[in-house]
């Protein structure tokens, strides 16, 4: 079984998900953040089942979505990493666009 550590940036993550929510309902507050600590506790014993994150070319780097939220984590050697907590709806990089060529 592998050790599942939240990152700072993650908890704090999550207490601006759950303060934005809360202004409207303190209960799907809590409930969403309880639904989110309950979706990174499949990833204890089989790490890799969440999906390689697309934007991203490296195969440690990884998420798992729960309602409309990306929870990214890396995989470590002996322990799971959970790195930020993202509404979906948002973009990753920053303020940034990404351009093709």
């Amino acid at each position: 079984m592998a050790q599942v550590i939240w990152t700072k940036l993650a908890l704090s993550d999550l207490d601006n998900i759950h303060d934005f929510i809360a202004k409207e309902s303190p209960y799907y507050a809590q409930k969403t953040i309880e639904d989110l600590l309950a979706r990174v506790e499949i990833l204890e014993s089989y790490p890799e089942s969440g999906r390689q994150v697309p934007e991203f070319i490296r195969k440690d780097i990884r998420e798992l979505i729960e309602g409309n939220y990306r929870l990214f984590y890396k995989i470590g050697k002996n322990a799971i990493y959970i790195i930020r907590a993202h509404h979906a709806a948002r973009n990753i990089r920053g303020r940034r666009k990404r351009t093709s060529l």
